[in-house]
């Protein structure tokens, strides 16, 4: 991961997976947040502390801890456990938001 910069203040500019997942991180009164595309492809995220994500365009297929792969299309929400990691699978180009904490 490359960080622009980690400042409250700022943007945060995220790259993964060789480009393919990049995000815009920032500090909102919610908390922390980003919002992010992630290109064609399968992706393994872990989450060090409790995520939620919302599907903002396209559809993702997301396999959670001990659970089978689900589809969540747009305005679709679900919830990551701190400590554990999500397998996903984009068909297509997938937009999402992310808050944490």
């Amino acid at each position: 991961m490359e960080n622009s910069t980690e400042s409250p203040q700022s943007v945060e500019h995220n790259v993964y997976f060789e480009g393919k997942v990049q995000s815009l991180g920032l500090h909102t009164d919610k908390g922390r947040a980003t919002i992010g595309v992630m290109k064609k492809g399968t992706y393994t995220f872990s989450a060090s502390v409790p995520e939620r994500m919302k599907v903002i365009s396209g559809i993702l297929d997301v396999k959670l801890m001990d659970a089978e792969y689900k589809k969540y299309h747009e305005q679709d929400e679900f919830e990551v456990a701190a400590g554990t990691s999500f397998n996903a699978i984009c068909e297509d180009d997938v937009a999402y938001i992310c808050f944490y904490g």
